[in-house]
């Protein structure tokens, strides 16, 4: 939640109640956990983004202290000198990065290598929403909806970075665009200890042979990516290689509610962008009539938890968010849990298509046997999940 701006937009009061505890004992967490306050981490946040910033865009320092989230250009360049050690102009070093259209910013996002980007990407395509996401020139686009306003973002592939092309209506949001994009990208995995972790049962070696660095695709909005997951019960949400069929009938349900409640939005590039996803709200007051028969009362029933406040974001309270989805089933919570809340060891051994690909290297077949097995791949056993799937195509 202190990535994603929490702190910024509503100081640690808005952190300790999103949380359900008092101001006190989050610090006091905090501290012990992590040896620094709610308000340390905040900073040390506007601090990573903005040296990002300062080192892979052309962006004046005044508008990058205001898009990290600094209350004054001074602060900006006192913290950046204290936590780096160097000045913001000695860390840009002269180097000018490509300038854009007012409003975008052109950046990198690093990551520990490897990257299978195809693992990445393909699933991401596959199970697109039209309107809202495409894929186009060699990169996965989308609209985003943020705080302070939306975004359009494309993300491209490179050997060492992520290309990240943001265009925003409201320069505040940029850091929180950038930690939902990292997110749904699984950016901040470390695929040596992953990889090494699951390198170990033989019966999956050779599959983190043939694809190492794969990743966990996120998502860049809980309630999105539980909605999407109701309207197609499911379909698509393993990301596994059979789902293109059911990913069909998902996004084509997504697609009309996108057309019936998403707010209309400009692509900046031409492409075939053109709304956001609906909020929860909208949703709420569709005609039910215009929603699939199998997801209606499940609908509902999430949308008016997530309209009475319950989170599925990161760092969202798990015990709420099982609640708040209790209604979808197992399969699908469990998915929508994983992607949401980030959990590295979310499995699913009812699900169909890991069964499927897990009998077919020879693991148990049963859901109870793959249970059972699968407890030596934790805590990654997300990872193992998508190492399965991925043995096919999507």
């Amino acid at each position: 939640m202190i990535v994603d701006g929490v702190v910024d937009r509503e100081g640690v009061p808005g952190l300790a109640t999103r949380l359900g505890y008092s101001v006190r004992q989050v610090e006091r967490r905090l501290l012990a956990e992590l040896g620094s306050g709610p308000l340390a981490i905040a900073r040390a946040r506007r601090a990573r983004t903005a040296r990002l910033l300062v080192e892979t865009t052309a962006l004046p320092m005044t508008e990058i202290a205001v898009a990290a989230g600094f209350a004054s250009v001074r602060a900006f360049n006192e913290t950046v000198r204290e936590l780096f050690g160097r000045s913001p102009t000695d860390l840009r070093g002269g180097r000018r990065a490509p300038g854009g259209e007012p409003g975008a910013v052109v950046l990198r996002l690093p990551f520990l290598g490897p990257l299978h980007a195809p693992s990445l990407f393909g699933p991401l395509v596959a199970n697109a929403v039209p309107g809202v996401e495409e894929w186009r020139d060699g990169a996965y686009r989308r609209t985003l909806r943020l705080p302070h306003g939306h975004g359009v973002v494309s993300l491209r592939p490179r050997a060492d970075h992520v290309e990240c092309d943001l265009t925003l209506t409201d320069s505040r949001d940029l850091p929180v665009a950038i930690s939902r994009c990292r997110r749904a990208l699984d950016l901040d995995a470390d695929p040596a200890e992953v990889d090494g972790a699951l390198r170990a049962d033989p019966a999956l070696r050779p599959l983190v042979d043939a694809a190492p660095g794969t990743r966990v695709p996120g998502v860049v909005d809980g309630a999105e990516c539980a909605v999407r997951a109701l309207l197609g019960e499911g379909a698509g949400m393993g990301m596994g290689a059979g789902a293109s069929t059911a990913a069909g009938k998902s996004s084509g349900w997504a697609h009309r509610v996108v057309r019936e409640a998403g707010e209309p939005v400009p692509d900046p590039a031409g492409g075939g962008l053109t709304h956001l996803f609906p909020t929860p709200q909208a949703l709420l007051d569709l005609d039910p009539a215009l929603l699939p028969p199998h997801a209606r009362a499940p609908l509902t029933a999430l949308l008016t938890a997530l309209v009475g406040g319950v989170d599925l974001g990161a760092g969202a309270d798990r015990a709420e968010a099982r609640s708040a989805l209790r209604c979808a089933g197992e399969r699908v919570l469990d998915a929508v849990l994983t992607r949401s809340l980030g959990d590295p060891d979310g499995f699913c051994p009812d699900d169909p298509a890991v069964r499927a690909a897990a009998g077919g290297i020879g693991l148990p077949v049963t859901a109870a046997a793959l249970a059972d097995r699968s407890r030596a791949w934790r805590p990654w056993r997300a990872y193992a999940a998508r190492y399965l799937l991925g043995r096919t195509p999507t």
